[in-house]
C-alpha cells in the first residue's frame, strides 16, 4: 500500500479501535476491513472498497459462484528538475493492477508496470553503485537513463474464517510507523507462501520466503544465490486501544560449503520457536526476535515502537563496555491525526536507532537483506534517525511536509565498523568499545514539500508539485546540496523511497 493509503486506515483505526483489527502487519486482507467506512475520513481518498472499473458477474442472491474482475491502469509521469547538476530528469511507468474475485473466499491479483527514468543525484549515486532501482529490482543503462519492470501478484484462498492460505510474490511490512525495524518493504519482491489465521482478538501468521544474495553478482543474474527465510508474526489486541505482538525470523542460505542445502525442512514446522530449533540441529544460521507494539489515547492519539534483538547477552549489556555482539534496535513513534481537532491534519513524529553490526552476519549471504537491500531500515546499522511529518487534506487537495535528520556512523577505510550490513561481522576491528555512530560521523537532512490534487481518487490519480532539499556533510569535511523540484500525474499504489 502507498502510504497515503495506510493513513488513511490508520485515521479510522485510530478513531474508531476494536479488537479484530491488527494495524501493524500489511498488506491487510480485505474481510480485516470489513468495519471500515469511509465516513470517519473527512476528505476524499482512495477508497478502501472501491468498484472503480469493477464489473460482477452472475450476481444475485441465489447465484452460488459470484466472479469479480477490476482494473485499475497504473501511471508515473514525473519530470523534475537537478539544481545540483543543472539538469532535467524524468519518470516514465506506465503498468496495470487487475485483480478476480469469486465469491469471499479466493482472489487472484497481479500489479505490473515497467518504466524510462532519470533521477536526482542523490539516487542516481545509489543506483550506478548497486545498479538497481530501490525497491524495485535491477537498473538496466538505456543512454543517460535506466529501464526497469516489475511484477508483484498472489492467488489467496480462505477455507473458512479462521484461516487463509496466500502465495505469491510481493512484500510485507511490519510495524506502526514510517520505518520498521521488523521487516520493511523497503527491498524488491520476494516469492512467498503464507499462512495466516485469525482468532478473536489473535492473529498469526507465518510465511516462506525465497530470496536472492547478489552481492558481488555485479548485476549478473546468473551469480545471484539463494537465501531463503521463514518467518512468524503474532499479534494479540488485548485491549481495544492497547496491541503487543512477537515477530521471529530465521534466514539461510541456500548454498554452503560447496553443496546445494535449498528449503530446510527443519524449518516449515509453523509453530517452532526457532533459537531452541537452531541449537538442536547444531545450526548458524541467521535469527533473530522483534516486539512490536501500540497503545491510542483520546481517539485521535497512537503511541507506537518496537524493539529489535538480533544478538545479545545480558550481562555484558550490564557490563556497559560495547561489545561488538550486543546488536539491538528500536523506534518510538508518535502519530496524531485531526490536531487540535482540525478536521484532515496529521502529525507524526518517529525515532529510530539501530546499534553497529545489527542484521549483519557471518556469512554475507545469510544478512538480513535481500536483492542488494536491507529487509528492515534502508539505512543499514549504526545511526540515529528522526522523522517528522505533517500533512493536511481537504476535500481534493493535501499539503505534506517531511522532515528527517539522521546521524550515521560511516566504515573507515578498510575498517568495517558496523554501518554497512554486507559486510561480515567476523571483519569487525575489535571486540569492545563499539557505541552507535562510530566510525565516519555522517549527518544527512532531507525536506520534502509536495502540495498534491487528486484528480479522480477511486483510481488515486494525482497531480503534485514538490520541492526536496537534501543536504549530506561529514566530519571529515565533506559536504553536499541537492535541491530538487518535480512535478508529476500519477497513480501511486506502491511506495518509492526517497529519503535515505
Amino acid at each position: 500500500m502507498n502510504g497515503e493509503t495506510s493513513q488513511v486506515i490508520d485515521e479510522w483505526s485510530i478513531r474508531y479501535p476494536n479488537k479484530e483489527f491488527h494495524a501493524s502487519f500489511k498488506p491487510y486482507l480485505s474481510n480485516s476491513l470489513t468495519q471500515f467506512h469511509d465516513s470517519c475520513v473527512g476528505y476524499h481518498h482512495y477508497t478502501i472498497k472501491n468498484f472503480f472499473l469493477s464489473k460482477t458477474f452472475n450476481e444475485g442472491p441465489s447465484k452460488r459462484n459470484q466472479y469479480n474482475f477490476q482494473f485499475l491502469p497504473l501511471v508515473d509521469l514525473q519530470t523534475g528538475f537537478d539544481v545540483l547538476n543543472n539538469k532535467n530528469v524524468n519518470e516514465l511507468t506506465g503498468g496495470l493492477h487487475a485483480k478476480l474475485n469469486i465469491n469471499d473466499d479466493f482472489t487472484l491479483e497481479g500489479t505490473g508496470f515497467a518504466g524510462n527514468v532519470t533521477y536526482p543525484f542523490f539516487t542516481d549515486t545509489f543506483i550506478q553503485n548497486t545498479k538497481l532501482i530501490p525497491g524495485l529490482g535491477m537498473a538496466y543503462r538505456s543512454g543517460n537513463s535506466y529501464n526497469y519492470s516489475n511484477f508483484s501478484g498472489s492467488a489467496s484462498y480462505s477455507p473458512n474464517k479462521i484461516f487463509n492460505l496466500q502465495i505469491g510474490n510481493g512484500k510485507h511490512f511490519i510495524g506502526e510507523g514510517y520505518r520498521s525495524l521488523l521487516l520493511s518493504d523497503v527491498a524488491n519482491n520476494y516469492p512467498y507462501f503464507r499462512i495466516n489465521s485469525h482468532f478473536g482478538n489473535v492473529q498469526y501468521s507465518v510465511w516462506y520466503t525465497w530470496m536472492y544474495d547478489i552481492t558481488g553478482a555485479n548485476g549478473i543474474k546468473s551469480k545471484f544465490q539463494n537465501k531463503y527465510a521463514t518467518m512468524h508474526y503474532l499479534s494479540w489486541n488485548p485491549f481495544k486501544v492497547f496491541n503487543i505482538s512477537i515477530f521471529e525470523n530465521i534466514i539461510w542460505q541456500g548454498t554452503e560449503a560447496n553443496r546445494d542445502r535449498g528449503f530446510d525442512v527443519n524449518y516449515i514446522n509453523p509453530i517452532i520457536m526457532y533459537r531452541p530449533q537452531e541449537y538442536s540441529v547444531g545450526s548458524a544460521d541467521n535469527a533473530f526476535i522483534g516486539i512490536n507494539s501500540s497503545f491510542r489515547l483520546f481517539n485521535c492519539l497512537k503511541l507506537y515502537g518496537q524493539l529489535a534483538l538480533d544478538e545479545f547477552l545480558l550481562r555484558e549489556i550490564r557490563a556497559r563496555r560495547g561489545w561488538w555482539a550486543n546488536k539491538q534496535a528500536w523506534q518510538l513513534g508518535l502519530k496524531y491525526v485531526d490536531v487540535f481537532k482540525v478536521r484532515g491534519l496529521t502529525f507524526q513524529a518517529e525515532y529510530n536507532e539501530v546499534r553497529p553490526y545489527t542484521y549483519t552476519h557471518g556469512s554475507v549471504a545469510q544478512n538480513y537483506a535481500h536483492y542488494g537491500q536491507p529487509l528492515a531500515h534502508p539505512l543499514g546499522a549504526n545511526f540515529k534517525e528522526y522523522l517528522g511529518f505533517l500533512s493536511y487534506r481537504k476535500n481534493r487537495f493535501m499539503f505534506s511536509a517531511q522532515g528527517v535528520y539522521a546521524i550515521i556512523g560511516k566504515d573507515t577505510a578498510g575498517s568495517n565498523l558496523g554501518q554497512n550490513i554486507f559486510l561480515s561481522y567476523t571483519t569487525r576491528p575489535y571486540e569492545y568499545g563499539h557505541k552507535t555512530t562510530q566510525g565516519i560521523k555522517t549527518t544527512l537532512l532531507q525536506s520534502d514539500i509536495r502540495l498534491t490534487y487528486f484528480v479522480l481518487p477511486q483510481m488515486n490519480l494525482r497531480l503534485e508539485l514538490g520541492y526536496i532539499q537534501r543536504s549530506e556533510s561529514t566530519d571529515k569535511g565533506y559536504e553536499l546540496q541537492n535541491p530538487y523540484i518535480y512535478f508529476g500525474i500519477k497513480t501511486s499504489v506502491w511506495n518509492f523511497y526517497r529519503d535515505y
